[in-house]
């Protein structure tokens, strides 16, 4: 099979029709690059070339390789540069999961530093719970994950990426809608409250059980949820209350009123990015000293 130095060769013979200004433009000798032209000529088992002592003419067959010369040699051309991008950390793909919660506000900014610092790297998105993105990064599948804490496989590195308070998500017209300050954890003692499910939300089923426990406080748990969108939906029709992350209260619901919650210590809601700490992906690596 013919190489690209060969490729490289009969396109300048063709570009120049002479062999010595080929020969020049390439900085080998004459006698080579003869050689070579007829060592492709055999490969290709046709005449590329019509040659006298005075001209240097393409056959109508080497015409139509110069075409495809041309068109091989820029495929090789843009396949270095994107190989070398990729290493770079310039090109390629990123996959990155998060939870459905983290979208109302932390994997937007993390998608717009992404869009600054790698512009031509493809980022492609999963949503996905904690548990399944810790299995997906260890297996490859995953680059990055925007999880709930803590996360304990000593295999992943972690990160903390955002902090954020728990409203209190009221229906309108309950007791609790209307009023200034700041709504106390005894205030939903024996109130209908929509409650986070342990298998498919246990971060946040964890986090409201904890800080009920704390404060000696039992409300009565009216439906059990995964999804914050899915409890919001539920307290607007009246069902109960809800504590819920603060980025959700972007989300428009009608019928519903979010109030601060008076709670000890810092904002309990922790959002960790995390990823395999053997991640050879150089997109990932540049992403993330860009974060």
């Amino acid at each position: 099979m013919f190489t690209l130095a060969q490729l490289t060769n009969f396109v300048a013979v063709a570009e120049e029709l002479h062999f010595g200004r080929a020969a020049e433009r390439l900085r080998m000798t004459q006698p080579p690059l003869s050689r070579q032209i007829q060592l492709l000529e055999n490969e290709l088992k046709v005449r590329l070339f019509d040659r006298t002592n005075r001209s240097v003419r393409l056959t109508p067959a080497g015409r139509a390789f110069l075409v495809e010369a041309r068109r091989l040699l820029q495929q090789a051309d843009h396949a270095a540069m994107s190989v070398r991008q990729v290493s770079a950390g310039e090109a390629g793909s990123i996959t990155i999961g998060f939870t459905a919660a983290s979208a109302y506000a932390t994997l937007g900014r993390l998608l717009e530093v992404a869009r600054a610092a790698l512009p031509d790297v493809g980022i492609v998105l999963r949503e996905m719970v904690t548990r399944d993105q810790v299995r997906a990064l260890a297996e490859g599948s995953l680059d990055l994950g925007l999880v709930r804490p803590p996360i304990t496989d000593p295999d992943l590195a972690e990160r903390p990426a955002d902090r954020e308070a728990l409203l209190a998500a009221i229906p309108d017209g309950h007791p609790l809608a209307d009023g200034n300050g700041p709504v106390a954890l005894s205030d939903f003692e024996g109130r209908p409250f929509i409650m986070y499910s342990p298998v498919e939300a246990r971060y946040f089923h964890e986090l409201v059980i904890s800080l009920f426990r704390q404060a000696g406080v039992s409300p009565v748990y009216a439906q059990y949820l995964s999804q914050v969108h899915s409890i919001l939906a539920l307290v607007g029709c009246g069902w109960g209350v809800a504590l819920v992350p603060a980025a959700a209260s972007r989300l428009r619901y009608a019928g519903l009123t979010f109030r601060p919650v008076d709670l000890p210590g810092p904002d309990p809601v922790e959002l960790s990015l995390t990823w395999r700490r053997s991640n050879d992906n150089p997109a990932l690596g540049k992403l993330l000293r860009h974060l």
